[in-house]
Formats: structure tokens, sequence, C-alpha cells
């Protein structure tokens, strides 16, 4: 007699025995893959993130310094930095790196005109 519930032989699970029905994708997806139709969904979601506030920083560069050193400093003491000072400054959005930049003048604030956009696969590879 043959039963609804999955057995070594019946590998079909009906959403009653817990299987994973709601997981299901179509063609078009698998083909994406899993992670392609979780980004296709997120798209559709995004208008829920618009207004939460990140925090945006830019790199001029950066050293290591001594303890020693740095308690020595004094107005109008320089510190060299790493960064050439004809490259591009780092952009980042909370902690990320997603651009690079040129320091511009607006309205007599400082701001900054990006020159390249680093790519979602580069910003995920840089997360390892």
């Amino acid at each position: 007699m043959a039963s609804d519930t999955p057995t070594e032989d019946n590998n079909e699970q009906t959403p009653e025995a817990g299987g994973a029905a709601e997981n299901q994708f179509s063609p078009d997806e698998l083909e994406q893959g899993a992670a392609g139709a979780a980004a296709k969904k997120a798209d559709v979601d995004l208008n829920l993130v618009l207004d939460v506030p990140v925090n945006v920083a830019l790199r001029v560069g950066s050293t290591d310094i001594s303890i020693r050193d740095l308690v020595t400093l004094i107005e109008g003491s320089v510190v060299a930095l790493d960064q050439e000072a004809s490259k591009p400054m780092d952009v980042l959005v909370n902690g990320t790196l997603i651009a690079h930049g040129e320091i511009v003048i607006v309205d007599e604030k400082f701001g900054v005109r990006l020159t390249d956009v680093v790519s979602p696969v580069e910003r995920i590879e840089t997360l390892n």
C-alpha cells in the first residue's frame, strides 16, 4: 500500500511531511542559481531600505606609527601616509570599499567625484 510519508525508496517530500515546497525555483531561476533568485527578490524589496542611514567615509591613506612617535606629535607635525598624492582616495560605505574618487570643492565645502566604482564581485572578494 502506498504511503504519503517519505521513505528511503521515495525521496519526494510533501509539504505536510516537512518538505521544501516553498523553496521551489522556476527553470529560469535555476539557471541563474539561487543567489540570482535571491538578488532578484531583493530588488523588489529595495524600497524597504532606501531610508536607512549609512556611514560614508573617505580614506586618503594610512600609516603605522608607534605610540612613542604618536605622543610626540604637536600642532604643525606632518604624518606621511602610505598613499601617493596623485592616486584617488577610497570611498567606503559602512567600512566597505565601494569606489575611488578625487576631492572637489562644492559651494566652499569638500566633496568627492567618483572616478571608479568597485563592482559587486570585487566587493564580495574583499570581504574574505
